[in-house]
């Protein structure tokens, strides 16, 4: 069997309700396109049909690596098939509900299924690559985080506006955006709730590629046939950024405690605020129809 059909039989087959995927057998690429059914953020269901097809993949490149073959899946790509869209972060209905109900459980349950998200992602044995065509706020920033290699179009944005509603994000930000960067940067980003174009952030240091609009899939192709120039040499230094500045899930843990904790905390003009935000999602949700309709018009 070569490289190729390897690659396939690694390919989850399951069928998915808020996900997309398919396979490219020539570049041993696994796609998969976020496309949440209700609000364009990270809802439970989709943190749940995502986990269940990172860990799909990761059993079974894990199931060749033991049995002494190599495995031909070289790449995941997550990206979104929503319009101008990465993703807007955090289920914030879902916060103010459980906030409000004082419901600490109910939080820690989705804050856990993040990180356990964040965590088998990161750790994936193979090249992860977050593709970046629209917004990617909060949670939305921090799964873009998660991957080897962020690619961005010119026209992305990207921030963390937590603070904004006087909270922080706790579902890893800190803990990517320091080894990205340094912890200092890592919290002027964070406590200034602002938004950051594609190209600030290339210069940064935070996106690894920048595209431009609408060559956002043409820059991941690049970038692939570039990487399987010197795949091993690739694969050696992420292996050294790992080693040098690893991230455990107790660390991940810890963080997710102080950010239920500072939750509950929030008064009724905090919330206030958290709620203008969540209506922006739900108008994105009631739009994205007629954006669909449009576009294959």
């Amino acid at each position: 069997m070569d490289g190729k059909q390897q690659a396939q039989g690694c390919f989850p087959q399951g069928h998915y309700r808020e996900l997309v995927t398919r396979y490219d057998a020539e570049q041993r690429a696994a796609w998969c396109y976020m496309r949440p059914a209700s609000r364009p953020c990270y809802t439970p269901e989709l943190i749940s049909e995502l986990e269940h097809f990172h860990r799909s993949i990761e059993q079974c490149v894990r199931h060749e690596t033991e049995h002494g073959k190599r495995s031909g899946l070289r790449f995941l790509v997550v990206a979104s098939r929503i319009p101008g869209v990465f993703s807007l972060g955090g289920d914030l209905a879902l916060f103010l509900t459980l906030i409000r109900a004082g419901d600490r459980e109910g939080l820690f349950r989705y804050a856990k299924a993040c990180i356990d998200l964040l965590h088998v992602g990161y750790h994936l044995p193979i090249t992860t690559i977050s593709l970046v065509q629209g917004d990617a706020f909060g949670g939305g920033f921090e799964g873009a985080l998660t991957s080897r290699v962020l690619i961005a179009e010119r026209r992305a944005q990207m921030g963390l506006p937590e603070i904004l509603f006087n909270l922080f994000p706790g579902m890893g930000a800190y803990s990517l955006l320091a080894r990205k960067l340094d912890p200092a940067r890592a919290e002027r980003m964070i406590l200034s709730g602002r938004m950051y174009s594609a190209e600030e952030l290339y210069e940064m240091g935070v996106v690894d590629v920048l595209a431009e609009n609408d060559q956002g899939e043409e820059a991941v192709y690049a970038y692939m046939k570039k990487y399987n120039r010197a795949h091993i040499g690739h694969e050696a230094v992420h292996k050294v950024r790992r080693t040098y500045h690893p991230i455990s899930y107790d660390e991940l843990m810890r963080i997710v405690t102080i950010w239920v904790d500072s939750a509950l905390q929030l008064g009724e003009r905090d919330l206030r605020v958290m709620e203008r935000i969540a209506r922006t999602q739900e108008k994105l949700a009631i739009l994205r129809p007629v954006v669909e309709e449009q576009q294959l018009a």
